[in-house]
């Protein structure tokens, strides 16, 4: 599977407070999430967002806080299905997974993307290409036990598939 975007930037230490704020946990809506999604840190940059066209860039610890799915659901809600980043908080990693949002860690190679930079993931290759700059990010392969519950969509839609077939 290939995923492709503009870089949407970030910092480090973005919690889910950030990413979507307690106020809207009301909802499991993905859509209505998404229309918050990063509220918490700047209210203007769901703005910025191109649904289906865009991939958040991100530094260290991404998803720190709180466990709450709401912050992937927001994500994947407002159109963006892939988070590069640093690194991640361990338990956001996992739910974002269950979720259906493909998280990428890269560690230091994370400088090699600036805001707007083009750029596609490629799953099957492991690798990030910045089209913008033409540089290649290698990135470790998921195991296949994840890449199979991202494929169906998230963990509830992958359990669904297997209780199927």
């Amino acid at each position: 599977m290939k995923y492709t975007g503009k870089a949407l930037t970030l910092g480090d230490h973005i919690d889910t407070d950030a990413i979507i704020p307690a106020v809207y946990l009301v909802s499991t809506d993905a859509a209505e999430l998404g229309r918050h999604c990063m509220e918490g840190l700047d209210p203007a940059w769901r703005g910025k967002v191109e649904p289906g066209n865009s991939v958040i860039v991100a530094g260290r610890n991404f998803g720190c806080g709180s466990s709450r799915e709401h912050a992937p659901v927001a994500i994947v809600g407002a159109g963006i299905p892939v988070v590069i980043a640093h690194s991640f908080a361990r338990i956001f990693y996992r739910n974002a997974f269950n979720m259906g949002l493909v998280p990428i860690e890269v560690g230091d190679e994370i400088a090699a993307f600036n805001e707007g930079d083009e750029l596609e993931v490629d799953m099957e290759a492991g690798t990030v290409k910045n089209k913008t700059s033409g540089k290649a990010v290698p990135f470790p392969p998921l195991p296949e036990a994840m890449r199979a519950i991202l494929d169906a969509g998230g963990l509830a839609a992958s359990v669904r598939k297997r209780l199927a077939g």
